[in-house]
C-alpha cells in the first residue's frame, strides 16, 4: 500500500479533491504531500505551486534542495502571492501548493488584503475537479510572538488553516514524519 490508501486504509482509493496537510516546522508534511500528490497523479504531470521566494543564498540553497529531492517529474510554477489565480490556471491536473504559511508571509508584506485573498483561494479550491494538496504550518502550538506583526501573521496563519481545513475533503497533521489523520472523506 502506497499513499492515501497507506495512511486511511484501502476503503479510500483515491486521492480527495482538496487536501491539508499540517504540521511544524521539518516535521514531514511536504515529502507527505508531494507523494499523495505523485502516487495519484495518474499519467498526468503534477504540478508543484511554490509560494517561497529566494532573498538571501540561504533560501536559494533550500528551494534547490527541495528541486532536486523532489526530482524533475513536476511542473513547477511560482506562485509567492497570486496563489488563487495560479491554482485555477492548473485546470485538471493534480496540485501540490507547498505551502500557505510562506504564501500568506508574502500577502502581509505586501500589505495585500488577506481576507479578499484568503476567500479567493477557498473560492478556488471549491471549484477544482483534481486532486489539490495544500501544505501549511500550524503555527498556534508554540510560543505566543513577542512582536505585533508576529501575532499578527499567528493570528493569519490559525485563521487560515480553519478556513482551508473547514473546505477541504480530508486534513492531516504531520509529527516526526507520522500522519495523523484528523479529518477523513468518509467522515464529512
Amino acid at each position: 500500500m502506497s499513499g492515501f490508501d497507506a495512511i486511511l486504509g484501502p476503503s479510500v482509493a483515491p486521492l480527495p479533491w482538496t487536501t491539508l496537510v499540517l504540521g511544524g516546522a521539518r516535521s514531514g508534511k511536504s515529502r507527505l504531500g508531494e507523494r499523495l500528490v505523485r502516487d495519484h497523479a495518474t499519467g498526468m504531470t503534477p504540478v508543484y505551486l511554490a509560494s517561497a521566494e529566494a532573498f538571501d543564498e540561504e533560501m536559494r540553497a533550500r528551494i534547490a534542495l527541495h528541486q532536486r529531492d523532489r526530482g524533475g517529474d513536476w511542473v513547477t510554477v511560482e506562485a509567492p502571492r497570486d496563489l488563487p489565480d495560479r491554482l485555477d490556471a492548473c485546470g485538471d491536473r493534480p496540485v501540490l501548493v507547498d505551502c500557505l504559511t510562506l504564501w500568506l508571509s508574502n500577502l502581509m508584506l505586501a500589505d495585500m488584503a488577506m481576507d479578499r485573498e484568503i476567500a479567493s483561494l477557498i473560492e478556488v479550491l471549491a471549484e477544482r475537479t483534481a486532486p489539490t494538496v495544500l501544505v501549511s504550518n500550524e503555527v498556534g502550538l508554540g510560543l505566543v510572538p513577542e512582536t505585533p506583526l508576529g501575532r499578527q501573521f499567528r493570528d493569519w496563519q490559525g485563521l487560515t488553516n480553519q478556513r482551508v481545513a473547514l473546505s477541504a475533503d480530508c486534513v492531516l497533521f504531520v509529527a516526526a514524519g507520522l500522519p495523523l489523520v484528523m479529518k477523513r472523506p468518509d467522515q464529512q
